[in-house]
C-alpha cells in the first residue's frame, strides 16, 4: 500500500504541475485576442496588415485567430487532470452526495475502472491516429494564410488525455488504499483525495473525532480501574 501511495503522489504532482504551468497560457491568449481585435477595428492597423498580407502572403489576422484556438486547446486538454484531482468538474450526483464516504469511494473506484480508464485508452488511441494522419498529410490551417503543422495542436489531445489518465490512476491507487488499507494508509489516502462531497466529509470527520474521544475515554477508564486494583 505504501508503494501505491508513493506512485499516486508522484502522478498527482505531475498532473497538477502540468496544469498549473499550462495555466499561464491564459496570459498570451488574452494578449493575442486583444491585439487581434484592436488591429481589425482600427483602420490604420487594418490597412497596414492588409498590405503586409498582399506583400508577404501571410495574414496576421488569420494567424492570430488560429493561434487563439491553439491556445484554447492547450489550456483545455492539460487542465483536465488537475480539474479532476481538485474535484473542480461538474458532478450530477444528487444521490451520491447523500451516501457515506466509504460508499462514495466504492462508486468512484468502480466508475473509474469500468468507464474512466477504458474511455481514456480509446480516446488516446483514436487521438494518436488523428495526429499520425495529420502528420502524414502535412495538414495545415484551413486558410492558405494560416498556421501550418496542424498536427501540433492535435497532439495536445494525446498528451492531455495521458495527463488525465495519470490523475485517474493516482485516484484509483488512493481509493484502493482507502478501501483496503490500514488506518494509517486510509488517513494518508484521504489527505490526497478531494472527490468526496463536503457533507460526507464533515460526517466522516465528526464520526472519526467521536471514535477518538470514545477511545480516549475508554483508555482513561481502564487506567483508573488499573490504579484501583493496585491500591
Amino acid at each position: 500500500m505504501k508503494n501505491l501511495l508513493k506512485v499516486a503522489n508522484a502522478l498527482d504532482r505531475l498532473a497538477r504541475k502540468i496544469g498549473l504551468w499550462v495555466g499561464w497560457v491564459i496570459i498570451p491568449l488574452i494578449l493575442v485576442i486583444m491585439f487581434d481585435v484592436v488591429t481589425r477595428k482600427i483602420d490604420y492597423t487594418r490597412l497596414y496588415f492588409s498590405e503586409y498580407t498582399v506583400e508577404y502572403g501571410f495574414s496576421v489576422s488569420t494567424i492570430l485567430q488560429d493561434l487563439q484556438w491553439h491556445f484554447h486547446a492547450l489550456l483545455l486538454m492539460f487542465s483536465f487532470g488537475i480539474g479532476y484531482l481538485a474535484n473542480a468538474h461538474v458532478r450530477v450526483d444528487i444521490f451520491r452526495e447523500m451516501l457515506p464516504r466509504r460508499k462514495q469511494g466504492w462508486m468512484e473506484l468502480i466508475g473509474l475502472l469500468v468507464f474512466g480508464v477504458p474511455f481514456l485508452v480509446l480516446m488516446i488511441m483514436f487521438s494518436f491516429d488523428m495526429v499520425a494522419l495529420s502528420w502524414s498529410q502535412g495538414e495545415g490551417s484551413d486558410s492558405m494564410t494560416g498556421i501550418p503543422m496542424r498536427y501540433i495542436p492535435k497532439s495536445f489531445m494525446v498528451l492531455g488525455f495521458l495527463v488525465l489518465l495519470a490523475a485517474i490512476v493516482a485516484t484509483i491507487f488512493r481509493l484502493w488504499a482507502y478501501l483496503f488499507g490500514s488506518q494509517e494508509h486510509q488517513d494518508e489516502a484521504i489527505d490526497g483525495l478531494e472527490i468526496f462531497s463536503d457533507q460526507s466529509t464533515a460526517l466522516a470527520d465528526a464520526r472519526r473525532e467521536a471514535e477518538l474521544l470514545l477511545e480516549q475515554e475508554q483508555a482513561a477508564k481502564d487506567a483508573a480501574r488499573a490504579s484501583e486494583q493496585q491500591t
